[in-house]
């Protein structure tokens, strides 16, 4: 597996001033889609590819029911999801209410095959 990657100039947001370095920047190569999940599940076993399609849409809407919720979407092997939350800092504990949080976000925490992968990646400078 190789991932390609580009090289992008990046500013030092502390120091506007100081001289840009370059960082290397994974590029995607295309997505998949839902639909195209589906049929590469069903080659793999004896259900249809509409099956998988409705099985995975299922699975979304509880994932988004569960974490609403707020919930840990624990799913085995592939990882979990959880919400978290950015909020501004207060003085005291007292002053800190549903006004302060700035960001919510959705974590995703891969499992051991998923992180394990990223050891067997080999990177490619595109272009």
């Amino acid at each position: 597996m190789a991932i390609k990657y580009k090289v992008l100039p990046r500013k030092n947001p502390r120091d506007l001033m100081a001289p840009e370095k370059f960082y290397a920047a994974a590029l995607a190569d295309g997505d998949v889609d839902l639909d195209r999940l589906a049929e590469l599940i069903s080659y793999q076993c004896t259900v249809t590819a509409s099956d998988c399609y409705a099985v995975l849409l299922s699975l979304e809407h509880n994932i988004i029911g569960e974490l609403g919720q707020g919930r840990i979407v624990k799913l085995g092997r592939l990882g979990n999801f959880q919400v978290g939350i950015s909020s501004e800092g207060k003085e005291t504990a007292a002053d800190v209410s549903s006004s302060a949080i700035k960001k919510s976000r959705i974590l995703f925490r891969p499992g051991k095959k998923l992180r394990s992968m990223l050891n067997e990646l080999s990177f490619r400078k595109a272009g």
